[in-house]
């Protein structure tokens, strides 16, 4: 099996030896090691290691050195990862948990290229969430190739594009109320909860509400 591991692999290897294996150093190690079938745990620990310059500490001037020396993986995948896993945590934090990972199928066990085409698609300013939503399907339920995936969002872009112009502010104006509207009636069930404003503030709470729900419906 040796005479078959990779000139990066044996890299890998050589490096954890004498490391302590709880450290972060070896842990990120053994990540970029299961690469393949582990590419979330190696964002995250990526993720961690770019946040806190955590590569200084181990003799690397910056982040694309010690990526390349330390791991065998260029810039630009580096960032991809920990972009992508970034991402999940703060958009999509339910994808993350062991009960998706241990029920999904792994042909539907997105990639890192796929998840940051999902980062991109959610950061066009020319899709809506609806548009999003049907995207994150293609990402999580259909397991598609992250080339068809590239494809397919490429198209979404190009359609929201040639959107007559008083169509597309329309669809945008009602994408904008309808976030305000949801934002609006989340707020209002925390503040009732920690009973932070008083009754006639909460009914123009209502009122507001009520005018942003006949505003989207309008």
């Amino acid at each position: 099996m040796e005479e078959h591991k990779t000139k990066s692999l044996k890299n890998i290897e050589e490096k954890m030896e004498g490391l302590d294996v709880d450290s972060l150093r070896y842990h990120v190690l053994e990540s970029a090691k299961n690469f393949k079938s582990s590419w979330i745990e190696l964002g995250r620990s990526l993720y961690a290691v770019w946040k806190d310059k955590k590569y200084k500490e181990w003799g690397y001037t910056g982040f694309e050195a010690y990526a390349a020396r330390e791991i065998g993986i260029r810039q630009q995948t580096a960032m991809k990862l920990l972009k992508s896993y970034y991402f999940l945590e703060k958009e999509e934090p339910q994808y993350l948990k062991d009960e998706y990972s241990s029920a999904a199928l792994p042909a539907n066990i997105p990639g890192y290229e796929s998840v940051n085409l999902l980062r991109q698609a959610k950061n066009n300013k020319n899709l809506d969430e609806e548009d999003y939503s049907d995207f994150k399907k293609e990402v999580f339920e259909k397991g598609r190739d992250p080339r068809d995936l590239k494809k397919s969002l490429g198209v979404i872009i190009r359609q929201r594009q040639e959107l007559d112009p008083e169509a597309a502010a329309l669809k945008r104006r009602n994408a904008v109320l309808n976030r305000l509207l949801g934002q609006l009636k989340s707020l209002k069930q925390e503040v009732q909860a920690l009973k932070l404003l008083p009754a006639p503030l909460i009914r123009d709470l209502d009122e507001l509400i009520r005018g942003v729900g006949q505003e989207v419906k309008g």
